[in-house]
């Protein structure tokens, strides 16, 4: 079972808060683009962000995420066990709202049970558009870092 944080139900309340959502691509507002994926840059960064990636998206994967707690059978269902998997690092921004740092840190503990190496890293001062932001290049880098560690 993962927590389900505040701010991550926050960031998914503009999906949730209307089961038809689930059939449907949902756009997000400028304001709730801003708490969800561009909280921790600044104002005009976040606009530029919105205008550059944000575009409407399929509910239902949301919908599968929110209830996979609550349904065995969930399409977001993760094999943990596969021996088969290569070398996973979890990246987590420290002020990600959308999957903040108790919901990285139970995926991360939920693959310690797999004979595949895992690991996770907390990148400081950053949100959910860590990947898409000024900063990329921080997580590119501990990206490849790892990644190299390991071909």
């Amino acid at each position: 079972m993962l927590p389900l944080p505040v701010s991550a139900l926050r960031s998914s309340a503009p999906v949730l808060s209307n089961p038809a959502n689930r059939h449907r691509a949902v756009p997000l507002t400028f304001e709730q683009f801003r708490y969800a994926f561009a909280n921790a840059v600044s104002e005009e960064e976040a606009k530029e962000l919105f205008e550059t990636f944000a575009v409407p998206a399929p509910g239902a994967p949301v919908f599968q995420a929110a209830t996979a707690n609550f349904n065995p059978w969930t399409e977001a269902k993760v094999d943990t066990d596969n021996p088969d998997r290569g070398p996973l690092l979890i990246i987590s921004g420290e002020k990600d709202h959308t999957v903040p740092w108790a919901m990285a840190n139970a995926s991360y503990k939920r693959q310690l049970h797999n004979p595949g190496i895992t690991e996770i890293t907390e990148i400081t001062g950053r949100g959910h558009a860590l990947t898409i932001d000024s900063g990329w290049q921080e997580v590119a880098e501990t990206a490849l870092t790892f990644v190299r560690r390991f071909t």
